[in-house]
């Protein structure tokens, strides 16, 4: 961890505090819905497991090595990139709730903040895990509640949607003003750099239109098509030796 990293923690005390709240919540949220899904189905297992915790492991180092491997795109000024860091945890999500895909999450976000640090005092990377758990959270519940080929679309299909609005009024409300005040950079300025990649980006809801909704949206988009296309082949593999299948995963097995 470079002094840089350390000075950012100690100049952004009740930013970073903000970003703990909200990682909380995150985990509550999840811990909530999968108690809710697991008496549903009457699954008596524990919600993290050896076998989970393992899975977790490996999918959060893939999850993280995309996050790294981000990339530019053409409709959203530089400080926006791409990744495809969700799609590890979406997969884990559905093969073990949505306690599994924060955790996911969640490690993604550390290991990467301690291998490059941050350039955007933590702003990017809380951007990251927000948008990121707006994503695999609704998917993961919806799909867990009824585990079939139609709950798996209907979770997709919302999970793509909350993403984009999510994303959107995050950036809008919270994300763009606290970089302006955390950079010293105008608002104006951030706009600026959106007005130069689309000239139709004019102030800052055209901004959030134009340039963060398409990307989350895109993001979405395919993570879900991937996650729909692949799960049902990866799931004996990831499930393999698990202990406990309740009755529900039975039956939804069978109908699939």
């Amino acid at each position: 961890m470079n002094n840089g990293l350390l000075q950012s923690v100690m100049t952004n005390v009740v930013f970073v505090t903000e970003f703990l709240v909200i990682i909380v919540a995150s985990f509550l949220i999840a811990w909530i819905f999968e108690k809710a899904a697991k008496r549903k189905n009457h699954d008596t297992q524990r919600i993290l497991t050896t076998r989970k915790l393992v899975v977790i492991g490996v999918f959060s180092a893939i999850s993280a090595i995309l996050y790294i491997l981000d990339f530019p795109v053409f409709f959203a000024p530089g400080f926006y990139r791409m990744d495809f860091s969700e799609l590890p945890a979406l997969i884990g999500a559905f093969a073990f709730g949505p306690v599994t895909g924060v955790m996911i999450e969640f490690i993604k976000i550390l290991v990467k903040i301690v291998m490059q640090g941050t350039t955007t005092a933590f702003v990017g990377d809380l951007a990251n895990f927000v948008i990121g758990c707006s994503f695999v959270l609704p998917a993961s519940i919806i799909y867990n509640f009824k585990k079939n080929r139609k709950s798996a679309l209907i979770a997709c299909i919302t999970a793509t949607a909350v993403i984009t609005v999510v994303g959107a009024v995050f950036n809008a409300v919270y994300l763009l003003p606290t970089f302006s005040v955390l950079y010293g950079m105008p608002m104006d300025s951030l706009i600026a750099a959106g007005t130069a990649v689309n000239g139709n980006i004019k102030d800052l809801y055209s901004f959030v239109i134009l340039a963060v909704a398409p990307m989350n949206l895109f993001k979405g988009a395919l993570d879900s098509l991937i996650t729909f296309l692949i799960y049902k082949k990866l799931s004996p593999v990831l499930k393999f030796g698990y202990e406990h299948t309740t009755a529900s995963d039975k039956i939804n097995t069978a109908q699939d």
